[in-house]
């Protein structure tokens, strides 16, 4: 078994998309800085030796999906995913995905939302985990104060995608 990737290049850097099983478990921008922990916890839960640069339907249908995003077409992925995780980090990343199109929240609210609220720094690590950027919407965590917090694809990155929400 293994994981099927491709490049996708998004107007603000290189992105990793990979599946499994018929399943999304990768959006990734390829310039992570904790890339391989991402991809040794995607081996790990999905009992996978390796990645194989190959596409297929799905990671064609994700690039045109992302395409609509970006373009500020699509405002909701419709795509089978499998988070790979522990059951913590599944539970914040479902919760995440609630988060509308155009909105923010907190790492305190969210949180609240899981019912952990002394479980800030949890979900902000968890948050950080997460293998499926922009289609599991991290980048709409801020701080409490309002201000905006680290992201994989960088601060610019996360303010352009907030931006493109707001459009």
């Amino acid at each position: 078994m293994h994981i099927s990737t491709q490049t996708y290049l998004s107007p603000y850097g290189e992105i990793t998309l990979g599946s499994f099983d018929t399943r999304l478990c990768l959006c990734n921008w390829s310039d992570k800085k904790n890339k391989t922990a991402v991809e040794n916890r995607l081996k790990k839960y999905l009992e996978v030796n390796n990645f194989i640069q190959s596409s297929n339907a799905l990671l064609t249908t994700a690039a045109e999906q992302l395409d609509a995003y970006f373009k500020s077409k699509l405002t909701h992925f419709d795509l089978p995913l499998i988070l790979a995780g522990s059951d913590f980090q599944k539970q914040v990343w479902r919760t995440l995905q609630t988060i509308p199109y155009g909105h923010t929240t907190s790492y305190l609210e969210l949180a609240q939302r899981i019912g952990k609220d002394n479980a800030v720094r949890a979900v902000a690590n968890a948050n950080a985990a997460n293998a499926l950027s922009i289609i599991v919407p991290c980048h709409r965590i801020i701080g409490s104060d309002g201000k905006l917090t680290g992201y994989a694809g960088g601060f610019s990155t996360k303010q352009a995608l907030l931006d493109l929400e707001q459009s």
